[in-house]
């Protein structure tokens, strides 16, 4: 599991990014791929966890949970 922060958050879409530790590039992630959370109740610079996935589009955050 990586660790990470939540960057921006597209509450009408349902999607957001997550800034990593030490990546240039902010990390995708979809509402359908939120643990134990609703994306309702996330905010702009959240702690999370999540795995990291390739798509076709680039890499995605997968298995999206608040951190401890």
């Amino acid at each position: 599991m990586q660790e990470g922060t939540i960057a921006r958050l597209v509450t009408d879409k349902g999607f957001g990014f997550i800034k990593r530790e030490g990546e240039g590039k902010d990390l995708f992630f979809h509402s359908n791929d939120l643990v134990g959370v609703r994306f309702e109740e996330l905010r702009e610079g959240d702690r999370v966890t999540f795995e990291v996935t390739d798509s076709p589009k680039g890499p995605n955050a997968v298995s999206v949970r608040r951190a401890a």
